[in-house]
C-alpha cells in the first residue's frame, strides 16, 4: 500500500476528517490533502512520522508499517535495513530476481539462508526488547 492510502485509510478509521485530522496533527489541510493522494512523499524528518505515529497512537506492526511506508514513499530504505550489511549484502540478488532475472543454484541458496539469518537475528532483537 503507498503511503498517501496508508493515511487515508488510518484517517478513516479514528473516525476523523480531513480537517480534523490536520488540526489534531498540526499539519495544513492542503499539504496533508497531497500526502494522501500521493501527490507529495512522507516528509524527510523521521521524527515528524513518528509524532503523527504516536498522535494517532498507533502500536506494532500498524506502527511500523506506517514508519516503513513512508520511508519508501521517499524511495528510501529504512534505516535499520541500510545499515544491516547483511540485508544489503543480500540486496542485489533480491533486484535480480525481482527484474525476473534468473538466480544460479548457488545465488539462490546463499539468498535463502541470508534470508533466514535476517529472520533470525530479527527475532533474537525483538527477544532481548
Amino acid at each position: 500500500m503507498k503511503f498517501g492510502a496508508l493515511l487515508k485509510d488510518i484517517r478513516i478509521a479514528k473516525g476523523l476528517t480531513l480537517r480534523q485530522c490536520c488540526e489534531l496533527l498540526g499539519v495544513d489541510p492542503s499539504n496533508w490533502s497531497k500526502l494522501e493522494r500521493g501527490i507529495t512523499p512522507a516528509p524527510k524528518d523521521p521524527a515528524i512520522v513518528e509524532a503523527w505515529a504516536d498522535t494517532l497512537e498507533l502500536k506494532g506492526d500498524t506502527r511500523q508499517s506506517f514508519l516503513d511506508t513512508a520511508v519508501l514513499s521517499r524511495r528510501e530504505l529504512p534505516a535499520d535495513i541500510a545499515s544491516d550489511e547483511k540485508v544489503m549484502a543480500a540486496l542485489p540478488a533480491f533486484f535480480r530476481a525481482a527484474r525476473g532475472s534468473e538466480l544460479d543454484d548457488a545465488a539462490l541458496k546463499q539468498f535463502v539462508e541470508d534470508v533466514r539469518a535476517l529472520r533470525s537475528a530479527t527475532a533474537s532483537r525483538r527477544e532481548t526488547r
